[in-house]
């Protein structure tokens, strides 16, 4: 059986989709999907950090295909997870910015989605991790029943989540339509307004706390770290953040293991390198970088066990394997973990501007590797790809059609991520999570401008235009310089801003 593993942390007609042919022994080969949370272009080994062992992602590096322009459409973990499974731009649609953890779910669930479109194409569909794209209907979901609509309603046949994040309440683990060892004479109740119960939050015990606050993160306190939102019950189901590592791991590893006998897609979303960074004792002063390198050196262990379970069932040498990001790096996002005082020298986003939250390539600029022996050769890829193109892609390659209307912003880049061609494509739509738009034709960047000025994210009240191919920091704006160039990168964003129709994705 062939195998596909992809792993992680736009804009006119898009090409027709086709796929190089499979070898004939596996025509519909398992994808493996694992996606770090907050992993920064610069943070492992093969894109150049020196200070943070990552020995399981550099051998992917050493072994595949790297890419160096690959990006999420958004610089923020919901709208970029929607974006992945819709094949759809988030900020054509209101209500994909960054969801409290009682958010209703925010994808139709008759519209297609990654999972629906291979599952469609005879696949066993999992997802364990990270989800935050909201649960269950308009009144958000029952923590006390049945969670839906969720995962299951969107295509995958299994799954184990966390509803948000890390640092969101509720903190327990959901399986399929399920919380995970809930007593029912405990009932969680969860509120992102007013407190519910009587649990101390950040805000009022601070001496309470294992890990210092520096903004917000000031609700319940859960296994000694407050969080944001309220929460009461649950108190046996709630997950202790040293152990969600080896817990969600081993949730991967059992699907892989289930599901050997038949074509699977498996979207494993860590939660490493996310705040609140608690890694298990085994990873603590790993890294020589705090606390953050030591939840990145957990997060390639992560990928090393996904190997490994690959390697022991024989599945390694007919595996394709893809790591990536949902979105750029961050510092102090809200907890006093030492993040800043611990880097050492060490530059998350690399040679890029910005991090998460930011307009510039910092934000969405993303490790991207393929690996699949015999058949991708190792090498360094240019072709600018996105996450969105998942849905596209992969539909090519298991040979399955995309609904009418469905997947509007996604492209057929499977050639280039296979090493076929050294072309991916031509223009892509950068988001910084909010309203902030960025377009990117070839090298040429153009950013839009806003009301307000904020240079740390890329706000500014005047367009700027960056040649990447020269300035791959983007410190020179060549706006003023270069007037006719950012005018017709504006009309050309403008163009794409109209609503999509079926197959406005790409070129």
């Amino acid at each position: 059986m062939k195998s596909i593993v992809l792993i992680g942390c736009a804009l006119l007609p898009a090409l027709p989709l086709f796929a190089a042919p499979a070898p004939a022994t596996s025509p519909k080969p398992n994808i493996i999907l694992i996606l770090a949370d907050d992993l920064g272009f610069g943070d492992t080994g093969c894109y150049g950090a020196t200070k943070i062992p990552t020995p399981n992602v550099d051998r992917l590096g050493h072994e595949g295909l790297r890419f160096t322009d690959a990006h999420a459409t958004s610089a923020t973990c919901t709208p970029s997870r929607y974006a992945l499974l819709t094949g759809q731009y988030p900020w054509r649609k209101p209500g994909t910015g960054v969801l409290p953890g009682n958010a209703p779910l925010i994808i139709d669930p008759n519209q297609a989605t990654l999972a629906s479109i291979l599952k469609h194409g005879g696949y066993q569909t999992g997802i364990v991790g990270k989800w935050h794209l909201g649960l269950g209907g308009p009144g958000g979901a029952d923590w006390n029943g049945d969670i839906k609509p969720g995962p299951n309603e969107l295509g995958f046949d299994y799954g184990f989540i966390m509803a948000a994040t890390g640092d969101r309440v509720p903190c327990v683990y959901i399986e399929n339509h399920s919380v995970v060892g809930l007593d029912p004479k405990d009932p969680i109740s969860v509120s992102y307004g007013t407190p519910v119960g009587d649990e101390p939050t950040g805000r009022e015990h601070p001496e309470l706390l294992k890990m210092g606050l520096s903004v917000g993160h000031d609700g319940t306190i859960i296994d000694g770290i407050s969080r944001i939102g309220f929460m009461t019950g649950g108190k046996a189901a709630r997950w202790k953040d040293e152990d969600k590592a080896d817990v969600l791991t081993g949730k991967a590893v059992d699907f892989i293991q289930r599901s050997t006998n038949t074509p699977f897609f498996l979207y494993f979303a860590t939660h490493d390198p996310h705040v609140p960074r608690v890694p298990h004792p085994r990873f603590v002063g790993k890294s020589g970088c705090g606390v953050r390198g030591d939840v990145i050196v957990e997060f390639d262990w992560c990928v090393g066990e996904i190997m490994a379970t690959l390697d022991r069932l024989h599945l390694a040498s007919n595996t394709v394997v893809i790591l990536s990001s949902d979105n750029g790096p961050v510092l102090d996002d809200g907890y006093a973990d030492g993040a800043v005082e611990n880097l050492n020298g060490h530059t998350p986003a690399g040679p890029l501007r910005g991090g998460k939250y930011s307009i510039y390539e910092g934000g969405t600029r993303v490790p991207f590797i393929v690996r699949w022996p015999g058949r991708v050769k190792p090498g360094v890829s240019d072709a600018l790809v996105c996450l969105m193109d998942f849905p596209a892609s992969f539909a090519a390659l298991a040979g399955e059609k995309i609904p009418a209307g469905d997947a509007p912003d996604s492209v057929n880049v499977l050639p280039a991520l296979l090493g076929d061609t050294p072309n991916g494509r031509e223009k892509l739509v950068e988001h910084d999570g909010t309203r902030l738009l960025g377009f990117r034709e070839g090298a040429w960047k153009f950013i839009a401008p806003m009301k307000v000025n904020r240079p740390a994210t890329g706000f500014s009240k005047t367009p700027q235009l960056y040649d990447l191919a020269h300035d791959l920091g983007e410190t020179n704006d060549l706006h003023a310089v270069q007037p006719k160039t950012g005018e017709r990168l504006s009309q050309e964003l403008d163009a794409v801003r109209q609503p999509a129709a079926p197959g406005i994705g790409g070129q």
